[in-house]
Parts: C-alpha cells; structure tokens; sequence
C-alpha cells in the first residue's frame, strides 16, 4: 500500500461536475494498493497518517499532527501509485489490486482511518474520473510505502 499525503489548506473532490468531498486545513491522502496488502497495512499507515507531525506548532515548527489540529481528511483512491516505469516510456499498472481485491481495502482503510482519528473522513468516489482540486500548504508533500518501512 502506497499513499502521498500532501497537507492542504483546502482540498475537493468533483465527480461528473459534482463536489463529492471538500474539506479545510488538513490531509489530502492518494492511496494506492496493490493485491498483497492487508490489514496491517492499513494499521500501519492510518496510524501514520495520524500522527505524523508536519503540521506547524506556534513556534512554526512542523512539530503537530492531524490529531493534535483536529484537522480534516480526503483519500482518493489513485490505482496509478503502483506504476512500473523501468520499461519503456509507457507506465505498467499490473502491480495495481483489481477491484474485486482494491473496494473492500479502500473502504476497511477509509473506516480504520475514521476509526483512528475519531471523526468521519471525506473521501472520492471510487474508480470515477475524478478532479482533485488542492491547496498545497507550504508546499508538504510525502509519499509513504507500507511495504518500506524504514
């Protein structure tokens, strides 16, 4: 399971000209999975979206996380994280769980993330043509791999 998370000062989700999330200062999560991922996984990296500090204390110190703000989240599930360029100018999606293997780890993900900061979550829809619109603050842009854990 790989996922980016940028910190935004705001953040949405359209679907067919349809605003289907839209959130304040918090966390803008693209995640992507692969068929191999569990339920550790998404422990391991809901807990580490929580409580990573890259949130600015009043000292303008990134030394606060998204529990400490009680900040806000989107995750929009984006199959081409698990891209293989080595090959050729055209990106391989084969690493990418199927849907069958993909909809029912993106839901357990979104509920263990709820789960995890005790508030509801906003999300994307999906396997949708979706336009994420975002305001990058700072710019703070990380991209976590559960399979690299270092």
């Amino acid at each position: 399971m790989k996922i980016v998370i940028q910190r935004v000062s705001k953040a949405s989700v359209t679907v067919e000209g349809e605003k289907v999330a839209s959130i304040g200062s918090g966390l803008l999560i693209l995640l992507g999975i692969v068929a191999e991922d569990t339920q550790e996984d998404i422990n391991w990296l809901t807990n580490k979206i929580a409580n990573i500090r890259i949130f600015e204390d009043e000292n303008g110190i990134m030394n606060k996380s998204l529990l400490q703000i009680d900040g806000e989240a989107i995750v929009v599930s984006q199959f081409t994280l698990q891209a293989s360029t080595k090959k050729g100018n055209r990106p391989s999606y084969i690493k990418a769980a199927r849907p069958e293997v993909a909809i029912p780890m993106y839901n357990a993900f979104n509920t263990t993330l709820e789960s995890v900061l005790k508030k509801p979550i906003q999300t994307g829809k999906f396997g949708a043509d979706m336009k994420v619109e975002l305001l990058n603050d700072g710019p703070v842009t990380i991209i976590i791999d559960s399979k690299n854990k270092e």
